[in-house]
């Protein structure tokens, strides 16, 4: 309590949202990076509005999606209710990028010098919360559940043009996968017809990365619980037109699954 009073004011939200935690699916929803607020100390960490609106904030438009997911599959749902440049929910606390000194090329002021109490109070206040109550979501979870996180990424990275508009990202879980990327591509073609330019990554545009990814690794794959992250291009899902158009294919392919 003492940390979280000390980062947070009174007036701040929580270390993160949960919603429809009686969700009857087998389906646990997670958004590592729903949120690009940061709390009012920490003076928006030196960054302007703008850049904490790109995607070194957040997942622009994850959010938007997992909450229709939750609605529509009665799935509980947790999302992050602060920026992943305070802490970053989804990483290793000894990782170079958990509190970042600079990403994507923007220096981060607020981040540059901290001392080691400093950070402990943001893993304490923030990290820790989040992590626990996706434990506790999965412990209270059916027998045999499945944990989904969502996640956006950027057209391009560095120039490089990333053509998937999702991609099913993976470790352990290749069987999974392998039924998420064909009920994906299916759905996909029932939207856009046969012909379409729209491409489902095989672990693509990233893939889950021991040392580096936290929830999947640590919540899932400890646990022996079947886990996949999806990420979706953030172009696509930047109108509430677009955020229900995927969130219908998400869906779909995930009922499609169940009906297997």
């Amino acid at each position: 309590m003492i940390a979280t009073q000390t980062l947070l004011g009174e007036n701040e939200p929580a270390p993160f949202e949960l919603i429809n935690a009686g969700g009857r699916s087998n389906l646990v929803l997670v958004c590592d990076h729903a949120s690009n607020r940061v709390p009012a100390r920490l003076a928006n960490l030196g960054l302007t509005e703008a850049q904490l609106n790109s995607h070194i904030g957040w997942d622009s438009g994850a959010a938007a999606v997992s909450r229709i997911l939750s609605a529509c599959l009665d799935a509980p749902l947790l999302l992050s209710n602060y920026s992943r440049l305070v802490i970053d929910c989804n990483r290793w606390l000894i990782a170079a990028d958990s509190i970042p000194q600079s990403s994507g090329g923007v220096l981060i002021p607020g981040n540059g010098v901290l001392s080691e109490g400093e950070g402990l109070v943001r893993r304490l206040t923030l990290f820790e919360p989040y992590q626990a109550e996706i434990a506790a979501l999965l412990s209270n979870a059916a027998p045999q559940c499945v944990l989904l996180s969502i996640h956006s990424f950027t057209p391009s990275l560095f120039g490089v043009d990333r053509p998937w508009s999702i991609g099913v990202c993976y470790r352990k879980d290749q069987e999974l996968a392998r039924r998420w990327l064909a009920a994906l591509r299916v759905n996909i073609k029932g939207k856009f017809g046969n012909n379409s330019a729209e491409l489902v990554g095989d672990n693509e545009p990233y893939s889950i990365e021991e040392g580096c990814d936290y929830t999947i690794p640590v919540q899932g794959e400890s646990r022996g619980i079947p886990s996949i992250m999806l990420e979706i291009r953030q172009d696509k899902i930047q109108d509430p037109a677009g955020v229900q158009l995927w969130s219908d294919i998400i869906a779909e392919a995930w009922l499609s699954m169940q009906d297997q």
